[in-house]
C-alpha cells in the first residue's frame, strides 16, 4: 500500500522545477540538503541566498509523525488550535508506552490494559482529525516510517529526535517539539534556522564484522555530542552507495547524538531496492526519473570543501568495529582498544545483558546478521552467557523473521524477543534487580546510553555497538571479548571462534505481515467525540499560558544552577514518568530532578529561598509559584541535549520559571522553550556562569525593548548586598519575540483560528 500517493506525485512533479529555480537564482551548484530545503520553501517568492546558520526560513513539510508519548501533548495542543482536520498527512505511532519485562505477548497485553485510557484518547483524536493511527504492537515509529512513509526528496517533521532516521531514504526529516508539529498540522509555515552543512565522504566498502553502525559511532567520536549542532550532515561517495537503505537509516538515526539537525543520503539503487521490497516501487520509479535532482550536483562531489562548512572522510575498508560508552554516545572505542579501556577505567568487565533492536537497529538486515551469530553459537555448542534481549522494529519485521525461522534461532541460545516497541532504549525496561543499583555493564544497539536511561540504575555502565557485536559480546559474557581474535570455550570444553556475521539486506523471500497494525481515520470526523476525564491522572486538557505583562522581570529567585551534562532526561525523565506525558501538572513533578546542583553536587535538592531549607526541585518551584515569585534556571553547555520532548520546556513554564540561562543550548530544546513563551538565553561571557550564587535574587532588564540581536542585561543581587551585572545573548527573531509577547506560539495559532 502506498500512502498519500497524490501528495507524493505532486511533490515529484514540481521538485525539479523548484530546484532549477533555486540554482538559477543562486548561480551555483547545490548540495542535496539545499535542494530539498529550497524545494520546500513555504513561499517561493521568498527565494533568496539564505545565510547558513543565520537566517530563519519558513518551510512547508510534507508530513508530520508523532509517537504516543509526545503525541499526547502535541494533540492536546492541536485540539485547542481550532482546526477541524490536519492540513498535511500525519500519523501517530504507539511504541513508547509498552514496558519490556517478560516477553512480547504478556508485555503487550499488559500495556493495552494499563494504557487503555491513553490509547483510546490517541485513537479517537486521530480518528476525528484525519490522522493515521498505528496501534500498540505495530512497531517503532521510525522503522514504520521508513517502511511506509519516507521518500527521497521529501521533508518531514516528527515529535521525536530520531525522526532523522528517514534520512536513510533520502528525506530531510527533523525532530521537533509538539508545538512545531501543531504549526504544520494547522496549515502554517514551519520555521527553521537555515542549517550549516557537514559533508562526510565514505570511501571503500564495509566488510566482515564492520557495519553501518560503526560509521556513525566513528562520526560521534569525531564530532562529539554537540559537533553537529545547527548542521545537516550529508553522506556521499562510493562507500555511501554501497550501504543498504536500512544501514543508511541507522547512520542517520544516531545523527541526533551529535546534535545534528538531520542527516541525509543521496538517492541510489539501494533506496530503489528497499522501496520496491516494501511495496512502493512506483515511488522508486518517480524518484529514478529525477535522480540527478536527488543527489548533490557533481561539482559538489568534485570539490566538497567549497560547498560544505566541514568535510570528513572515512575509509570503510579500514574502519574498525566501534563500541561507544559508557554514559555518553560519543565516547568511541575501536574494538581493538576496548579491552584495555575496560581495565584502565575500571569498567565492570562482566557483561550482564546484551540488547539488540530499537529504532536504530531493528531492520531485517540487523536481525539476520545477529541471527547468523546466534546460529553459529548453537552449532558450536555455545549459549549466551549474558541475558540476551531482542526487539524487532515493526510487526512486518517481526512476522518476517518469525516466518524465516530467526526467532527460533535466538530462542535456542537463550534469547528473549520483546514487543515491537522502544522498550529498554527509552527506559521502559522492568529490569529485575535494577533497584539494588549495583555496578554492572550492559551493551546494546540503541542510540543513547546516558546514566540511568535504560534501567534507572546510575551504576549501569551502558555501551553502544552494532547488533552483531552486541550478540557476540552477549555470547561471551565479557566486555573484554574481541570476536576477531578471541576464542570461547564451548559446552564440550573445546575452544571455538565465531566466524564473521552474514545477513541479508532484504528478506530473500520478501516481507510478510498479516496485520501491520494500521487504523485509517474517519472520512468525516466531525461526529467523533474525544473525551478527557477531568479526574484522570493520565490526561489533562491544557489551559493557555499567560501573555507577557509588558515589564522587565525583576525579583526572580535562582531555582537551580545545573552543573555539567543536563539532557532532557535530566530535565524530564522518561521511564516511569512516561505515563504522565498527557498530564502536564502531574509530569511536572519530575522537573529537573536529575540535574546536578552546582552548589551541593546533589540531584533533586535545591535551596528554597523562602524558608532557607532544601527540598526537591519541583517542590521548591511550586512554593515559588504559590507565592507568585518568578524564578530562573541556569545551566551549562549543550543544555537540553537528547530527546525532542517538549515536556522539558512545558514543565518549567507551567510551574512559573520565566527564563533559562545557559552556556549553550541543544537546538530542539531551545526552540521548544521559545515556543512555550519561555526566555531561552545564553551567556556572552561563559565565565559569568560562575558569578551566579545560590542565594541570588535576579533581575532581567531590557525586555521592554526586546529585539533581534540586541542583548539583555542580567543583574544578580547577592545575599551579602553586592551585585553583578552583565549582558546576555538570545537568538530570537521578530516572529519568535511575538511568541514571547503572546505567552506561547500556540496562543497565536489559537487566536487566528478562533476569531
Amino acid at each position: 500500500m502506498i500512502f498519500d500517493f497524490d501528495m507524493l506525485k505532486k511533490r515529484y512533479e514540481s521538485f525539479a522545477t523548484k530546484v532549477d529555480a533555486a540554482k538559477a537564482h543562486l548561480t551555483r551548484p547545490l548540495t542535496l540538503a539545499e535542494k530539498i530545503l529550497y524545494a520546500h520553501l513555504w513561499d517561493e517568492k521568498e527565494l533568496q541566498n539564505f545565510k547558513h546558520g543565520v537566517d530563519y526560513v519558513n518551510f512547508a513539510p510534507d508530513r508530520v509523525a508523532m509517537q504516543d508519548a509526545t503525541a499526547q501533548m502535541a494533540l492536546l495542543q492541536f485540539m485547542s488550535a481550532g482546526r477541524p482536520k490536519v492540513a498535511v498527512p500525519s500519523t501517530v505511532h504507539c511504541d513508547h508506552l509498552i514496558q519490556a519485562k517478560a516477553g512480547a505477548g504478556s508485555d503487550l497485553e499488559k500495556a493495552l490494559d494499563i494504557n487503555k485510557e491513553v490509547y483510546d484518547f490517541l485513537s479517537s483524536v486521530s480518528n476525528k482529525y484525519g490522522i493515521g493511527f498505528w496501534k500498540p504492537g505495530a512497531g517503532i515509529i521510525h522503522q514504520v516510517i521508513l517502511e511506509n512513509y519516507a521518500f527521497p526528496g521529501g521533508m518531514m517533521i516528527g515529535t521525536d529526535s530520531h525522526t532523522v532516521n528517514a534520512g536513510g531514504l533520502g528525506m530531510i526529516a527533523i525532530g521537533v517539539g509538539g508545538a512545531d508539529a501543531v504549526d504544520v498540522m494547522a496549515g502554517m509555515a514551519w520555521e527553521l534556522k537555515f542549517p550549516k552543512l557537514i559533508g562526510i565522504k565514505l570511501t571503500g566498502k564495509l566488510s566482515g564484522w564492520t557495519s553501518a553502525k560503526d560509521v556513525i559511532l566513528k562520526v560521534a567520536g569525531i564530532l562529539t555530542v554537540k559537533g553537529g549542532t545547527g548542521c545537516i550532515v550529508e553522506y556521499f561517495g562510493e562507500g555511501a552507495n554501497s550501504i543498504s537503505c536500512t544501514g543508511k537509516g541507522t547512520i542517520c538515526n544516531m545523527g541526533a547524538e551529535i546534535g545534528a539537525t538531520t542527516s541525509v543520503f543521496g538517492y541510489d539503487e539501494k533506496m530503489y531496492e528497499y522501496l520496491s521490497a516494501t511495496g512502493r516501487k512506483e515511488i522508486g520509479e518517480m524518484a529514478k526519473n529525477i535522480a540527478p535532482y536527488l543527489v548533490s550536483d557533481m561539482e559538489v562531489y568534485a570539490e566538497p570543501e567549497k560547498y560544505f562548512h566541514q568535510v570528513i572522510e572515512i575509509d570503510l575498508n579500514t574502519l574498525e568495529p566501534h563500541i561507544n560508552g559508557p554514559f555518553s554516545p560519543d565516547l568511541a572505542w575501536p574494538l581493538s582498544k576496548l579491552a584495555s579501556a575496560v581495565k584502565e577505567n575500571n569498567y565492570p568487565e562482566k557483561l550482564e545483558v546484551g540488547l539488540i533492536g530499537s529504532c536504530t537497529n531493528s531492520s531485517y538486515e540487523d536481525i539476520s546478521r545477529a541471527a547468523s551469530l546466534a546460529k553459529q553459537a548453537e552449532e558450536k555448542k555455545l549459549k549466551a552467557k549474558a541475558q540476551f534481549i531482542i526487539t524487532p522494529g515493526s510487526e512486518q519485521v517481526r512476522y518476517t523473521i518469525e516466518k524465516d525461522g530467526l526467532i527460533d534461532i535466538f530462542n535456542k541460545i537463550g534469547g528473549v524477543v520483546m514487543a515491537n516497541a522502544c522498550g529498554p532504549c527509552i527506559g521502559q525496561w522492568a529490569r529485575e534487580g535494577a533497584e539494588k543499583q549495583e555496578r554492572n555493564s550492559i551493551i546494546n544497539s540503541f542510540n543513547r546510553n546516558f546514566a540511568k536511561r535504560a534501567d534507572g540504575n546510575p551504576n549501569t555502565f551502558s555501551f553502544v555497538a552494532s547488533p552483531e557485536m552486541v550478540t557476540a559480546f552477549a555470547i561471551s559474557g565479557s566486555m573484554t571479548f574481541n570476536p576477531l581474535t578471541d576464542k570461547l570455550l564451548n559446552e564440550d570444553g573445546i575452544e571455538v571462534m565465531l566466524d564473521e556475521p552474514k545477513g541479508y539486506e532484504l528478506p530473500p523471500n520478501g516481507y510478510s505481515v498479516e496485520d501491520a497494525g494500521y487504523q485509517a481515520p474517519a472520512e468525516d470526523g466531525s461526529s467523533v467525540q474525544v473525551v478527557v476525564n477531568p479526574t484522570s491522572d493520565r490526561l489533562q486538557l491544557l489551559s493557555p499560558f499567560s501573555d507577557w505583562d509588558g515589564k522587565d522581570i525583576c525579583g526572580m529567585k535562582l531555582l537551580i544552577k545545573a552543573k555539567g551534562k543536563c539532557t532532557t532526561d535530566h530535565i524530564s525523565m522518561a521511564g516511569p514518568w512516561l505515563k504522565y506525558r498527557g498530564h502536564l501538572d502531574n509530569i511536572s513533578n519530575n522537573m529537573l530532578t536529575g540535574a546536578v546542583n552546582a552548589f551541593t553536587e546533589k540531584t533533586n535538592s535545591v535551596k528554597n529561598q523562602i524558608n532557607g531549607g532544601y527540598a526537591g526541585v519541583p517542590d521548591v518551584q511550586r512554593s515559588y509559584k504559590a507565592a507568585d515569585i518568578a524564578s530562573i534556571v541556569v545551566g551549562d553547555e549543550n543544555y537540553g541535549e537528547g530527546s525532542s520532548r517538549e515536556h522539558a520546556a512545558m514543565e518549567p513554564r507551567h510551574l512559573g520559571v520565566r527564563a533559562v540561562l545557559v552556556k549553550s543550548f541543544a537546538r530542539i530544546h531551545e526552540t521548544n522553550l521559545k515556543k512555550q513563551g519561555m526566555l531561552a538565553l545564553t551567556f556572552i561571557d561563559k565565565d559569568d556562569y560562575n558569578k551566579i550564587q545560590e542565594n541570588d535574587t535576579i533581575d532581567l532588564i531590557g525586555l521592554t525593548e526586546f529585539a533581534p540581536a540586541k542583548p539583555l542585561t542580567l543583574v544578580c543581587h547577592h545575599a551579602d548586598g553586592s551585585s553583578d551585572s552583565f549582558l546576555i545573548n538570545h537568538s530570537y527573531n521578530e516572529h519568535q519575540i511575538e511568541w514571547f509577547h503572546n505567552g506561547s506560539a500556540l496562543n497565536i495559532i489559537r487566536r487566528q483560528f478562533t476569531k
